[in-house]
């Protein structure tokens, strides 16, 4: 072997090394970033948002056919984000109607929102649902409850969340909200009326949250 190729062997040697050194160092680099925003996110501990279900405008709720329903209403619900130091972006949240579990009307989209620290947000959607099928057991059980007065549905919004920390944004987490709605009828209803045949209830109902 030359001087020549000795030389060679000993720059590819440092060549490694120097390489190895560099992707130690980010690696670290990328360790105590990574600790930081732990330390940071475990300090300010998140707290998830608070959703309010106000009121619902009903336009029509027909189950006289048999095992299908039709509805249309308009529901008026806000967020709150409890957090001083942290804010929050709704993504791909879809809200809908449900009656004993089963959903009952189409997904109404709504608009991505970002919530800084402290803020509230209001969202009034439409929702409907055409000759929607439903279980024969709901069904029985839903003109029951309609001819007593008082019918229990559960508004649901599904989505997507994350959080804003500085200029860190985490990744998306699963949101789920569940509003509980009473709709009264005939004597025992508490609505008032809006315009010729639409009847608005104030209900102003915690949701649960889960993220």
């Amino acid at each position: 072997m030359t001087a020549k190729d000795k030389d060679c062997g000993n720059h590819g040697k440092g060549r490694r090394r120097l390489i190895r050194t560099i992707i130690g160092c980010l690696l670290v680099f990328l360790l105590l970033v990574l600790i930081t925003i732990l330390i940071i996110w475990a300090v300010l501990r998140p707290t998830k948002p608070r959703f309010l279900l106000q009121d619902t405008t009903l336009y029509g709720f027909n189950a006289s056919v048999p095992n299908f329903l039709t509805s249309s209403f308009q529901v008026t619900v806000s967020s709150r984000n409890p957090n001083d130091r942290i804010g929050i972006y709704y993504d791909r949240l879809v809200l809908y109607a449900t009656y004993r579990n089963q959903q009952i009307t189409l997904r109404t989209s709504l608009p991505p929102t970002y919530q800084g620290h402290n803020e509230n947000s209001v969202w009034s959607p439409f929702v409907y649902g055409n000759s929607v099928p439903i279980a024969p057991d709901s069904s029985a059980v839903l003109k029951s409850e309609q001819a007593s007065g008082s019918v229990f549905m559960v508004i649901k919004i599904d989505g997507r969340v994350r959080w804003k920390v500085g200029t860190f944004v985490s990744g998306r987490y699963h949101l789920h909200v569940r509003c509980p709605a009473y709709i009264t009828f005939g004597s025992r209803s508490n609505g008032v009326s809006v315009g010729e045949n639409a009847v608005k209830y104030q209900l102003v109902t915690r949701c649960s949250v889960s993220v």
